[in-house]
């Protein structure tokens, strides 16, 4: 029996990937990236992706492995990792995965609905009324004829609104009801969840705060910029959605300031930690660990090591 596949999880500015690389210092460790920003390329300050040097000491897989025009699902990830897994085992090493993108992590652990195809076409004309309505008018209509998926999604929940009103459109069935008649299949592996989390809320928010404002230093702006001269990106994509980057696009679209700007994005970010710590905590079954502390590192490698001995 091989032992469970190591998860690394937290919420963001939690110090995922700096306890991955302590794990990988001790033993043979290559790491899966369960993010939904760092897939795309030319996407790396805001993203706290992996230095080129951090790469090169340790194999990471699943970075940029997309253009930012491009999309990327859940389903896709869930096979990505079970292969991925399956070929490192066969190489003698040890998978970890880590990353704060929940969804890909419940998608990996239960199995996926058979859920629509996305239509991009659809898509555009759910976010052109979204900009003319806003999400929280769409959230109401959701509330219509899906309630048990709007009780579910937070009215600015963009990405996930989006998805639950296009499916219904294209079927005429409920999200909701979707994921109930379509139960996911069973997990192909265990998984030894491992989780960072702050046992001070505020003390997360100033970290988030100080770090966004490091990216900014690191030449955030800039990177965005690059971007956006592209011409064949918007905000419609996921990519671009990206918290950290949709505030700054509204910047250099002149729709606000550069200072508001950055609030805005510390506090989506914060937002995001939120709804991922909600997740973690739907999770009975994780080991928790508090990453504000100084030896937080250390007690992930403690617990880890159990499982990364042959």
């Amino acid at each position: 029996m091989r032992s469970p596949v190591i998860c690394l999880v937290g919420p963001t500015a939690s110090g995922k990937s700096a306890a991955s690389l302590a794990l990988a210092a001790r033993w043979p460790v290559e790491i899966i990236v369960m993010d939904s920003a760092t897939i795309y390329r030319g996407m790396n300050i805001g993203t706290a992706k992996p230095s080129a040097d951090e790469q090169a000491r340790v194999p990471h897989h699943l970075i940029d492995i997309r253009d930012p025009a491009e999309s990327y699902s859940a389903a896709e990830f869930r096979s990505d990792t079970l292969d991925l897994i399956r070929q490192i085992q066969e190489r003698g090493r040890f998978p970890v995965i880590c990353g704060g993108t929940m969804m890909y992590y419940k998608v990996l652990r239960e199995g996926i609905s058979n859920l629509p195809t996305a239509d991009a076409a659809l898509r555009a004309q759910i976010d052109e009324e979204a900009r003319q309505r806003g999400w929280p008018g769409l959230h109401a209509e959701l509330a219509v004829y899906d309630p048990a998926s709007a009780a579910r999604l937070a009215p600015n929940d963009s990405q996930r609104l989006q998805r639950a009103i296009e499916i219904y459109r294209v079927s005429g069935i409920p999200m909701s009801e979707w994921l109930a008649r379509d139960k996911p299949s069973a997990p192909a592996h265990d998984y030894l969840t491992l989780s960072l989390e702050p046992g001070n809320r505020l003390e997360l928010h100033a970290r988030i705060a100080q770090r966004y404002q490091a990216m900014l230093a690191d030449g955030l702006l800039e990177e965005v910029m690059q971007l956006r001269a592209r011409g064949d990106l918007h905000t419609g994509l996921p990519s671009i959605r990206c918290v950290g980057y949709r505030q700054l696009w509204d910047h250099l679209e002149g729709k606000v300031s550069l200072e508001t700007a950055v609030e805005q994005a510390i506090a989506a970010t914060r937002q995001l930690a939120k709804r991922q710590l909600t997740w973690l905590r739907s999770n009975p079954d994780r080991q928790i660990v508090d990453c504000l502390l100084p030896d937080a590192t250390a007690r992930i490698v403690e617990l880890a090591a159990p499982n990364l001995r042959a």
